[in-house]
């Protein structure tokens, strides 16, 4: 955390969440997404209207500044033409000042023609602005034009013989422009701020709608409701976040009603070796006269406690893959021998009791996952073949490469599952009604699911006419 620190606020037994979220936040409430998001609309629109403002002022401005500048440009070409050789002279400009002064209306145009000796030769200007120093510049400067003042844009230029030449146009206009454009600005600006708080008013108020319902949803699962669920259509995004939150309600549901019938299978199972361990030993105390007896008496008890030690092993082995510790040692391996040797122990214990093991390998078989683990998945299959097969039938045990997975098949022809029984085979402690006279804990197809799933595969029951057919599909690459 280097030298940030975090501060903590610790909310008293009973107090209200969002009296809680208010005090960490501040009474300025910025931590409150809701206001964050009317903020950050508020001063989006607001930078925005700015820009759209100067670049209205300085387009609209600009735009009649150069017109004029043209304009004055353009007529101080024309009468500097006037005032040159051959057929040019002063009494031309004069004539050109005097026809353009004539014209009806106010046309806004400044001129003032001056000799060398300082003499006003023509022009509406009384006499030369004061501040017009240089020629070929632009001044803007008070003037008083035929007894009215002014401001004009006015250029100053030297002509032969000593002669000055003005010509400007008024700019009172561009002025009142000016005024009218900052007035306009202005009430548009206030109008913009009204409308920006307007709408993170309303950006506020929409976020809190949608956000209300799933707020209302979520505190009665805090308080152990888990039947409730998000709903939907407030918004994509938060439609989106609902379906992943609902899903994973679900998953919360499925775990703790597994959990439940974990713990109930748990006591069902194990109570009745518990109370045959704890018989025996009370008929040894109780009638056993020799050692003898003692000791079958206390080997009988051992091993029905084994069997409630196997169960607990096997409980924690499928804890441990389905936590994904066992990720760590996942590496690409090829199962090809790894099968064939199988079949080389399993041969045997299947020709011991009269049934015949059938195998048929593929190589490669490239995978991308623990070894150990696979191997353990296909010995519980085959172990309830052996199990459930009746003598003189066949067991198969099949793998080849499909498309970027490799399929482990175990078929036999015992009873099977039923239909309606398959979707439960693979939790712990189920055992279908065909399978509660046999010996197990019904944690076998648990485990070869949990393999199946932290190698990112899948584990399949289906009929096999008779019997079942188990597959294991394991992705070739991690």
């Amino acid at each position: 955390m280097g030298q940030d620190s975090e501060r903590v606020a610790l909310v008293p037994d009973g107090a209200q969440p969002e009296r809680a979220v208010r005090a960490a936040g501040g009474w300025l409430g910025i931590r409150s997404a809701g206001r964050r998001f009317a903020l950050v609309y508020a001063l989006m629109f607001g930078a925005s209207s700015c820009l759209l403002a100067i670049s209205l002022w300085y387009s609209t401005i600009g735009l009649v500044q150069h017109q004029v500048e043209n304009a004055i440009h353009s007529d101080d070409l024309a009468l500097q033409a006037l005032a040159l050789p051959p057929g040019g002279g002063l009494s031309n400009v004069a004539a050109a000042i005097a026809t353009r002064l004539d014209v009806p209306g106010d046309t806004g145009g400044i001129y003032l023609l001056m000799d060398g000796h300082g003499e006003r030769l023509a022009g509406n200007l009384d006499q030369w602005p004061e501040g017009l120093a240089q020629m070929d510049a632009w001044y803007q400067l008070p003037v008083s034009r035929a007894g009215v003042a002014s401001v004009a844009l006015l250029r100053a230029e030297a002509l032969p013989g000593g002669v000055r030449l003005i010509v400007g146009r008024d700019v009172r206009v561009r002025a009142q422009l000016w005024h009218v454009l900052r007035n306009g600005l202005i009430w548009t600006g206030l109008l913009m701020v009204l409308l920006g708080l307007l709408g993170a008013f309303v950006i506020r108020s929409i976020f809190r709608r949608m956000v209300r319902d799933i707020s209302i949803t979520s505190r009665a699962i805090a308080r152990g409701d888990l039947s409730r669920r998000l709903p939907l259509g407030v918004g994509e995004e938060f439609d989106e976040l609902a379906v992943i939150i609902n899903d994973m309600l679900d998953r919360i549901s499925r775990l703790m009603d597994g959990v439940r019938q974990v713990s109930n299978a748990i006591a069902h199972d194990l109570r009745t070796p518990v109370t045959r361990a704890r018989t025996r030993l009370e008929a040894a105390a109780l009638y056993a006269n020799t050692p003898d007896e003692w000791r079958a008496a206390i080997e009988r008890a051992t091993q029905d406690l084994d069997g409630i030690v196997g169960v607990f092993e096997a409980l924690l082995r499928i804890a441990e893959i389905e936590a994904g510790s066992r990720r760590a040692a996942f590496a690409q391996v090829d199962l090809t021998q790894t099968l064939w040797d199988m079949d080389e122990l399993y041969r045997a214990v299947a020709e011991e009791r009269g049934l015949h093991l059938r195998t048929i390998v593929a190589a490669p078989l490239p995978v991308f996952g623990d070894r150990e683990l696979v191997q353990q998945a296909v010995a519980n299959l085959l172990d309830n073949a052996l199990k459930f097969s009746a003598p003189g039938t066949i067991i198969d045990l099949t793998a080849r490469l499909e498309e970027h997975a490799v399929e482990i098949v175990v078929a036999d022809h015992g009873p099977g599952i039923d239909a309606a029984d398959r979707s439960r085979a693979m939790e712990r402690f189920f055992r279908a009604e065909a399978a509660r006279n046999t010996q197990g804990s019904g944690l076998g197809l648990a485990l070869v699911s949990a393999v199946a799933q932290l190698h990112n595969g899948t584990l399949q029951l289906a009929d096999n006419n008779p019997g079942l057919r188990a597959v294991i599909c394991l992705p070739t690459q991690g």
